[in-house]
């Protein structure tokens, strides 16, 4: 009968202490906002140019194409006349 009561105690126990420990709340951290220092202005200009730049290649390329595919139309157009 004793180990009963001793075990009981201890679910009982181990119960209490998860209700208590879950009903706590979490402590509220603030994020401040991201400071506005020259390095996250450099690090910020850095990620922009390094999109930019294929994004320019890439309108340059499609130019280009375009160029040739007027051309070859324009070719084609003559040779049917």
């Amino acid at each position: 009968m004793k180990r009963r009561g001793y075990w009981l105690a201890m679910m009982v126990a181990v119960v209490l202490v998860v209700f208590v420990g879950c009903g706590q709340e979490a402590p509220k951290t603030s994020t401040p906002a991201a400071p506005s220092t020259p390095a996250a202005e450099s690090t910020g200009q850095a990620i922009v140019d390094s999109v930019k730049s294929p994004l320019d290649k890439s309108r340059q390329v499609e130019g280009t194409l375009g160029k040739a595919a007027d051309k070859t139309a324009d070719t084609i157009k003559d040779a049917t006349q």
